[in-house]
């Protein structure tokens, strides 16, 4: 018996993603929107997803308008939380 939905993934010829678990840019809907980062415009933005992900993370962190805590809080590595010893 067929499934009565399938499931497909999202995205257009064209448009360029970097897969999570293929860890490769890939064009198209190749892989499930969750393991990939994109769409970007061109190859060369996807192949430097993470690095675009690192920087904004490193943005998100250093921002004060998302900051719960006091910066004391933070360890070593700026992810919050009690200091190692």
């Amino acid at each position: 018996m067929a499934a009565l939905f399938r499931r497909t993934t999202a995205g257009r010829s064209g448009e360029w993603y970097y897969c999570l678990r293929h860890r490769a840019v890939e064009e198209g809907p190749d892989c499930p929107a969750q393991d990939r980062f994109g769409p970007y415009p061109t190859r060369a933005e996807a192949e430097h997803a993470m690095d675009t992900a690192r920087e904004r993370n490193e943005a998100w962190r250093k921002d004060p308008r998302w900051r719960d805590d006091d910066a004391e809080d933070d360890d070593e590595d700026g992810n919050g939380g009690p200091a190692a010893v």
